[in-house]
């Protein structure tokens, strides 16, 4: 062994601990190959370790001896006076995962029992060959040592695990120290297996030296890990520091990061540790850095908006204008950065063919050295530039997203109410969810556009260096390739027009669904809804498909691009004689390898710059549309205006409503075909003025309270809307001078507290607070809720009556103390009682001073107000006071002669009452109403989902934690053709991987010079394969594409299917921004993302599979490195991953209160702006959109962090394969694999990134499937049929209902609601059913409809207990006239008939027989008359009308009427009920009411309280008697007198 053996190089052979006198030893390489590579140097570098390690320990040892003493001294002085109470001890720790301490106390030992054995083993032998021996013996002493001491250390942690923070690492000299060791046992491993390869080891100890690798592997992940498994309470994952809990303020984040930490991506290193060792909470994520938040973005973009050119009314192209204006530095910066990537990124190519001549010929160690060191810097460059490129380009389209996201709110607080209408709620929440998306992703892939050719050109330039003018075949196949591929991008375009259409049209129609979700079930009609979603789904569906196989041709051509070059380019080579070795050959498929990169990112450029320029066009469209006109109304904010000053005033005002969107359903059947005027025209661009106010003269001072009055759909509500300038103003003057104040007929409340809805954003005054809910009637609402007024209000309100929401919309008026109130029919939802109340102490009381202009049906009010305006057919009819109207007749007569004669029925009741009324004792057993009063009559829905001790009725959003299960893959992989279609995947990846791989094999083999070149079979051969593996390429990707697909459309029709058939406790407590971002964004990622995704993932990590296997077979040893490179690759993704989910999940929960909010926003502008509250909405959407930025912004971050880790751990393999191809003997290198491994071993790192990366994508996103996943399995209500208890064609044929010992509840565990409800009604019977707030009234109906699944009892309609049929069997053979008239998007016909069952001639006849024949007759369009969106386009009284149309074309023989007349006046009240007696004399009548005479002229009248029947009896026999409905009757007769 002394000599060097002449297989070996003289370093690896000689034993000898000095370097022998030849071989070139006294040079600098030659010295230092001796010095790391030669058994005796190596076991002194080693122990030099261990001694090092031990003189550490030893300082630290006594310095914490002496500290601790110094502490102890000091802690005498400063012992309190009185010890700490037993309640203070500190919290027993909690040792977990002690089971990974305890391993790395175990590898400790094992080491150094294995040095001691081995030490007792080489004495006994040391007479032998003396220096390797004795250097041997030094070496095991020192290991042994200093193992026992790093034992010692590990033990010593346990022991002070009472100070948590300090033991959840391992010091820093103990993992050096195990570093070290780790590195030792790697170099002595790889020498080992060199001299074994040789036939030349050095026994015992070249084995030993595999055995000591293997023990030394777990110190190397302890080491890299550093957490010692104690981690007692670990304070750090709840954000508390070892330094007294400041660690968060201190925390290193991007703004605050040195270069260093933002070039290695460090400065995210806390948040991953955090989020590795437990689930990431929101709060723990930091902000952006101030430059990065929406709020800059925001006036960055608006500051750059563009004027007009002089002449033009629009700028051209404003949003694309803005962008680059605002944004360019940044741009700028991204295209350095892509330059820089470009100029180091063909260094590694450019070497293959020296590193294929270096071992063919053999040369200097320097040489080689000078090889690996340019391979090693230059990859290591590229690494850096590519991951900032991609990581600046990133920030910069999340600083676009926040622009355009606040840029789209910002408009919808000014948009017209044409333009509102005419683009949609649905369409604008895609304009924010998914336009503003797409046009930021598009930011740094604009750059792959000029970055793509100028790559290409390059590197043919470079390649022509190596093969001369055959290169020049390869220009050809570019060209071919960029044109087919362009071509097919141009047809994409219109496919993607069309997708995002029809997605939107989609989107709008499930917003419909989700809004008026409660009249669809009542009324049986979610199949003729879910059908018309379902069919927009197959639309939608067929333009996807059409667009992804053209994105499937694309990939299909890219991935033959290269392969096909190297066919035609050899070929050429072939032809013209040019003479192909290994390096040419590999150095050629290294280039094409890359130019795989560009050749596919140019296409998806395109593809993304297409969707991008279509998105572009639609926000320009829309943020260029109609907005309020501020200079409508005259605005005067003198506060110092006096008594009896005019405060509002119109002169000769004619006034328009801008009717865009209504055309545009009868226009999308016809223009189906032509691609780019179907995206122009979904938005009429100009405004269609429809006058509904003419001749308009009114002022109304201050301290007056003015009433407008007139029939429904005469234009009292439009007056209010051209005082706040809602309106377009033809001609005329508004003045207003003064805050205003504006409460909606249709309440409009936030989802929020009720305390919330009443501050509106002020500050809390506690007495104004109380006076305020005391004149609005809310005091006793509040005490029966359980949390008063920190409830949680749910979204629209839902879990309030129609009165509770009407008063705290009147609450958050008056709590303003504003200048001048516009009331739109306050009273309409209130009975009799509370509007009394409210008059008297609200508009009387605290309001006395206002200017108020009260819109309503309320005649009894009239007497007690300063000023009436009667308004007829847009016009001011006639004004002054009750008695001069009264006397000069006309209009106003003809009003208050309907009320009258309503209210002669109460009178006479009420004159018998009081005759019949002798004893004043007998009064004193009726309960006081006027003291318990609550608005009774008043509807209550008790959300399903209210905790018992919870004020919030909308839950946290649900969000899984942890990985995503393996359960979420296999039901997305398996869920189109089970576990056949996977195997056929993977099969198909495996085969086309192993084709790919042979036609590299062919290409070493022939140009080995192992055999005699043959340049037609070689040609042939290459081409076969080449074939074989295209059409291979085609059916595998056909395949995924297929599949993802058919799984997209089985997820969408699960989940929609289970929305469809969830009970409305579900819709009550579920925001629908929590159901629409599943139905969008979510459904898109399983549409578009994972089709493709999958496939990739399953090609990609079989091919790193196959390229590590190429790289490393050349130089086997290699793999000894390897391992713990893969090894440490794994670790860093599993580190990663779990931040990272976690991150994405943070996201997806932050991203739907923003839309949640911009909903509401759109709801409720006109109250907003009325308040001139834009500035407080949209400073909470900025802070919301800043809520969402902070994960996406971390989550990018960590994906590049993890990038950054993972191409230079690929680097340092390629370099060590490198190294050891130059260094290993020839004998031990299969040289005509160099140049293929070499190929392959270049494209490694950025493969492991990109496999690893894509697979965290993957998993990210699988967190869609997760989400809709939840929503396809929600718990379901009853059968919708029953096909063995199908009622009769004609059921129910009497109307006779009998309800025996009812009792329902919410929720299990929760109080009931109806106690025990006992009646039976005959058929043709006509019952009121009245009684205080909470009574039970509409929990009564609900039961009825089976809305509320009773909990005991029987309801038996005609012979048949309804519990046993079908709910659309049940539903749809009752008719209801709801609370809220709702109207759905679309004509008049597809609204009084929405199935589609009846002939025109029935509908007409329906029409005349509500009373709205003539109205439809005027339209031109006649039944085909729009109907916007809410049916915003008819007054709230046309629409009550148009339900009451819909029952009498249903002619049911049972009837239900919930407060049906609430917001019509008395004119229209009196011929609802009149058409309602004569359309359904001889049905059964039940009628939920609280104007009195409503339910006068009823058969029976129920009277409820707290769940039980209080009364059952005619009301002429009520009231006869003491009863509470005497009460009530006595009430609302009195009402005028007490005001």
């Amino acid at each position: 062994m002394e000599a060097a053996s002449s297989a070996l190089p003289w370093w690896l052979a000689t034993a000898g601990c000095s370097p022998p006198p030849a071989h070139g030893a006294s040079s600098v390489p030659g010295r230092l190959a001796f010095l790391f590579l030669s058994p005796c140097p190596q076991r002194s570098l080693a122990a030099a370790v261990d001694l090092l390690f031990l003189l550490a320990a030893l300082a630290l040892a006594l310095r914490a001896r002496l500290s601790r003493r110094a502490a102890r001294h000091d802690g005498r002085a400063r012992e309190p006076l009185l010890a700490k109470s037993a309640d203070q001890a500190p919290p027993p720790v909690r040792r977990w995962r002690s089971f990974r301490h305890g391993l790395a106390l175990a590898a400790s030992a094992v080491q150094a029992a294995g040095a001691i054995m081995l030490l007792v083993l080489a004495l006994l032998r040391l007479r032998g060959r003396a220096a390797l021996l004795a250097v041997d013996c030094a070496f095991l002493a020192a290991h042994a040592v200093a193992h026992l001491a790093a034992t010692g250390v590990v033990a010593a942690e346990k022991n002070q695990a009472a100070e948590p923070v300090r033991v959840a690492h391992h010091s820093v000299h103990l993992r050096l120290f195990w570093l070290g060791t780790a590195a030792f046992a790697a170099l002595f491993s790889g020498c080992a297996a060199a001299r074994y390869a040789a036939g030349d080891a050095l026994l015992p100890d070249d084995p030993l030296a595999f055995a000591w690798l293997a023990l030394s592997l777990p110190l190397l992940y302890f080491s890299v890990t550093g957490s010692t498994g104690l981690a007692a309470v670990d304070a750090a994952a709840h954000g508390v520091s070892s330094d007294g809990g400041h660690g968060v303020a201190a925390e290193v984040t991007y703004a605050t990061a040195s270069w260093l930490s933002l070039a290695t991506f460090g400065w995210i290193n806390p948040l991953i540790t955090k989020g590795s060792r437990a689930t990431l909470a929101a709060d723990q994520v930091p902000p952006v850095a101030p430059a990065d938040t929406a709020e800059a973005a925001y006036s960055l973009f608006a500051s750059n908006w563009p004027a007009p050119a002089p002449g033009a009314s629009k700028p051209e192209r404003p949003v694309l204008t803005a962008l680059l204006r605002s944004f360019w530095p940044q741009f700028l910066l991204t295209a350095v950065l892509g330059l820089s990537h470009l100029s180091v990124m063909y260094i590694g190519p450019s070497l293959v063919d020296r590193f294929v001549e270096f071992v063919r010929r053999g040369g200097e160690v320097t040489e080689g050295l000078q090889l690996v060191a340019v391979l090693l810097v230059g990859k290591a460059a590229e690494t850096l530039a590519s991951h900032h490129y991609e990581f600046q380009g990133q920030k910069l389209g999340m600083r676009i997203n926040a622009a355009l996201l606040a840029a789209v709110y910002r408009k919808s607080l000014r948009l017209s109410t044409g333009a509102r209408r005419a683009h949609g709620t649905g369409t604008i929440v895609n304009y924010m969810e998914v336009d503003a998306q797409e046009v930021a992703n598009v930011t740094h892939q604009l750059h792959n556009l000029w970055l793509m050719p100028l790559q290409i050109a390059v590197a043919l330039a470079l390649l022509y260096t190596h093969l001369g003018p055959a290169v020049l075949t390869a220009v050809a196949a570019i060209a071919v390739v960029t044109v087919a591929v362009a071509f097919a991008n141009k047809l994409n375009i219109e496919y993607q027009f069309k997708f995002l259409g029809k997605r939107d049209e989609r989107m709008k129609a499930i917003t419909e669904l989700l809004n008026y979700i409660r009249v669809i079930k009542l009324q049986a009609w979610e199949e003729t809804f879910g059908a018309k979603i379902r069919e927009l789904r197959e639309e939608e569906m067929g333009w996807l498909a059409k667009s992804m196989y053209f994105m499937c041709a694309n990939t299909i051509v890219l991935w033959s691009g290269p392969l096909t070059m190297t066919v035609l380019v050899f070929g050429t080579c072939v032809l013209t004689g040019v003479e192909l070795n290994a390096g040419k050959v590999f150095t050629a498929t290294a280039f094409f390898r890359m130019l795989d990169g560009p050749m596919q990112s140019f296409p998806e450029a395109i593809a993304a710059v297409t969707q991008a320029t279509v998105s572009v066009g639609r926000l320009d469209r829309y943020l260029l549309d109609a907005v309020l006109d501020d200079s409508a109304v005259e605005h005067v904010e003198d506060t110092d205006i006096g008594t009896g000053s005019v405060l509002v005033e119109v002169r000769d005002g004619i006034f328009a409503w801008d009717m865009r969107g209504n055309k545009k359903n009868e226009e999308g059947e016809d223009r189906d075909e032509d691609g780019e005027s179907d995206d122009k025209n979904d938005v009429e661009a100009a405004p269609v003025l429809e006058t509904v106010l003419k001749g308009i003269n009114m002022e109304v001072r201050r301290g007056d309270l003015a009433a407008v009055v007139g029939t429904v759909g005469s234009g009292k509500s439009s007056l209010l809307s051209c005082i706040m300038g809602e309106m377009e103003k033809i001609s005329g003057t508004v003045r207003v001078c003064g805050s205003t104040a504006y409460v909606a007929q249709t309440a409009w409340i936030q989802n929020g507290t009720i305390q919330e809805n009443v501050l509106f954003g002020q500050p809390m005054h506690a007495e104004r607070y109380k006076q305020v809910i005391r004149s609005c009637c809310l005091e006793k609402d509040l005490e029966m809720m359980e949390f008063g007024d920190q409830t949680e209000i749910g979204e629209r309100g839902i879990n309030l009556s129609g009165g509770q929401k009407q008063r705290i919309q009147l609450a958050r008026a008056v709590y303003q103390n504003c200048d001048i109130y516009l009331l739109d029919d306050v009273f309409s939802a209130v009975d009799a009682q509370t509007g009394s109340n409210i008059f008297k102490e609200c508009l009387r009381g605290t309001l006395k001073g206002k200017a108020i202009i009260l819109v309503t049906h309320q005649v009894d009010f009239l007497h007690n107000v300063d000023n009436i305006f009667v308004v007829r057919d847009g016009m001011i009819a006639q004004s002054g006071k009750y008695d001069e109207l009264l006397e000069a007749g006309s209009d106003f007569a003809a009003l208050v002669a309907a009320h009258e004669s309503s209210m002669e029925l109460v009178e006479q009741s009420h004159q018998v009452e009081k005759a019949e009324r002798s004893q004043p004792a007998a009064v004193g057993r009726i309960p006081s109403l006027r003291s318990r009063s609550i608005g009774k009559g008043e509807k209550v829905l008790v959300a399903p989902e209210i905790e018992a001790a919870t004020s919030k009725i909308i839950q946290e959003e649900e969000r899984e934690s942890g990985q995503v299960s393996w359960r979420v893959y296999k039901l997305y992989m398996t869920e189109a053709w089970g576990w056949w279609g996977v195997v056929g995947m993977l099969a198909f990846a495996v085969v086309w991987q192993g084709s790919d791989m042979a036609s590299d094999y062919w290409l070493s083999y022939e140009t080995s010079g192992s055999i005699p070149f043959n340049p037609s079979l070689f040609i042939g051969v290459y081409v076969a394969i080449a074939v074989f593996s295209m059409v291979l390429q085609v059916i595998k990707t056909l395949l995924e594409t297929v599949l993802g697909l058919r799984t997209a459309q089985i997820f969408f029709k699960k989940m929609f299917d289970s929305i469809l058939h969830a009970p409305m406790s579900f819709f009550d407590t579920t925001p629908s921004g929590r159901i629409l971002s599943r139905a969008s964004s979510d459904q898109t990622t399983i549409d578009v993302v994972l089709a493709f995704f999958v496939g990739l993932t399953i090609s990609m990590y079989i091919s790193v599979l196959s390229t590590i296997i190429v790289t490393c077979q050349v130089a086997w040893p290699s793999v000894i490195a390897v391992i713990p490179l893969l090894l440490l690759n794994i670790w860093y993704r599993n580190r990663y991953l779990a931040t990272s989910r976690e991150l994405t999940r943070l996201e997806g929960v932050t991203k739907a209160p923003v839309i949640d909010h911009f909903s509401e926003t759109v709801l409720g502008a006109t109250t907003i702006r009325c308040f001139k509250k834009e500035k407080d909405f949209f400073q909470e959407n900025l802070d919301k959109i800043n809520s969402s930025l902070r994960m996406y912004f971390h989550n990018y971050a960590a994906n590049e962090w993890l990038g950054f880790r993972l191409e230079l751990i690929g680097t340092l393999v390629l370099s060590i394969t490198a190294f050891l191809m130059i260094s290993l003997p020839s004998n031990f290198i299969k040289k005509e694999f160099v140049g293929m491994s070499l190929s392959y071993g270049l494209s490694l790192n950025s493969l492991v990134y990109f496999a690893i990366s894509i697979s965290c994508m993957l998993e990210n996103d699988m967190v869609a499937v997760e989400r809709v996943n939840q929503f396809s399995t929600l718990p379901s209500e009853a059968a919708w049929k029953i096909e063995e208890h199908l009622p009769s064609l004609n059921w129910p044929t009497h109307g006779d209902i009998d309800i025996k010992d009812l009792k329902v509840r919410y929720r299990p565990n929760t109080p009931l609601i109806l106690k025990g409800i006992n009646i039976s009604i005959s058929g043709g019977e006509k019952i009121g059913v009245v009684g205080r707030t909470g009574s039970g009234k509409s929990t009564l109906v609900q039961a009825l409809f089976r809305l509320v699944e009773p909990a005991e009892g029987k309801m038996i309609i005609d012979g048949i207990d309804i519990c046993t049929l079908g709910l659309h069997d049940l539903r749809s053979r009752f008719g209801i006239i709801p609370q809220e008239p709702v109207l759905f998007e679309g004509t008049i016909r597809s609204n009084i008939d929405p199935i589609g069952q009846y002939s025109d001639a029935e509908i007409w006849q329906a029409l005349e027989r509500c009373q709205l024949k003539d109205v439809v007759v005027s339209k031109p369009e006649k039944l085909d008359a729009p109907v916007a969106d809410s049916g915003e386009n008819w007054s709230v009284g046309q629409r009550q009308l148009l339900c009451l149309g819909r029952v009498i074309l249903k002619q049911t023989q049972i009837l239900f009427m919930d407060e049906a007349t609430a917001s019509v006046d008395s004119q229209t009240d009196a011929t609802i009920q009149k058409i309602t007696r004569q359309e359904f004399s001889s049905c059964t009548i039940i009628s939920i009411a609280h104007r009195i005479p409503t339910v006068m002229d009823c058969d029976r009248v129920l009277v409820l309280d707290a769940g039980l029947v209080k009364e059952f009896d005619a009301p002429s026999r009520l009231i006869e008697q003491p009863s509470l409905f005497g009460a009530m009757v006595e009430e609302y007769a009195n009402r005028s007198l007490n005001l």
